[in-house]
């Protein structure tokens, strides 16, 4: 199987497994208080920075798809910095071909670190979450008020309102940080095998030149 449907099937089957999951749990009503919540709007920030993550994953996906099938075909373009390090291969000795490799490797890898940072953004937007809820729940409770009978109630709803914002903002977080970072460890397989065929691929064009 080519690599560009391994990869591409892998992030495809996971998010069709996630989304299945996320509808299955809208439909038994699960999300109705996530969704009716205090400043859902926070929430939305969150899901719309998470799909912005995954539609950044799922270009890098199928772009290094793509440069592991040209790799395996001998059909890369001119100007991709991996047909620069195979056309240099066979013209240099094996100290400069690992410092080339190297500067290679360092570039692919930095080209997918803004996958990572756009994960860990959602954990501390869910902390964001977390303290304007707790900001909110303390904004209710005054001593003076609190004790008096009639103005429980309204301490107590200021209550509920704040710690089901904390709440609800933290889960969401960290449900599309684990969501983001499985499909960026799809990326990162697909990475490292692109970097180990580049490096093979040379090292035997350098024997054979």
């Amino acid at each position: 199987m080519e690599y560009r449907y391994l990869l591409v099937a892998r992030f495809f089957l996971l998010n069709a497994f996630c989304v299945a999951l996320t509808l299955a749990a809208y439909g038994q009503g699960w999300l109705d208080g996530i969704l009716a919540a205090r400043l859902a709007e926070l929430s939305l920030i969150i899901v719309a920075v998470f799909i912005y993550g995954v539609g950044n994953c799922g270009w890098r996906i199928w772009r290094t798809s793509v440069e592991l099938n040209g790799l395996a075909a001998d059909d890369l373009p001119s100007d991709s910095k991996i047909q620069g390090y195979l056309l240099m291969a066979p013209a240099t000795d094996s100290q400069s071909r690992a410092i080339q490799a190297s500067a290679l490797r360092l570039k692919l890898t930095d080209r997918i670190v803004a996958v990572r940072h756009i994960a860990n953004s959602l954990i501390f937007l869910g902390l964001i979450g977390t303290v304007i809820g707790f900001i909110i729940a303390l904004s209710g409770v005054d001593p003076t008020v609190a004790s008096e009978v009639e103005n429980v109630a309204a301490v107590v709803s200021t209550l509920i309102d704040g710690m089901s914002v904390a709440l609800n903002t933290t889960l969401i977080g960290a449900v599309f940080y684990l969501w983001l970072t499985m499909n960026y460890r799809i990326l990162t397989s697909g990475t490292v095998s692109l970097i180990s065929e580049i490096i093979e691929v040379g090292e035997r064009r350098a024997s054979a030149g």
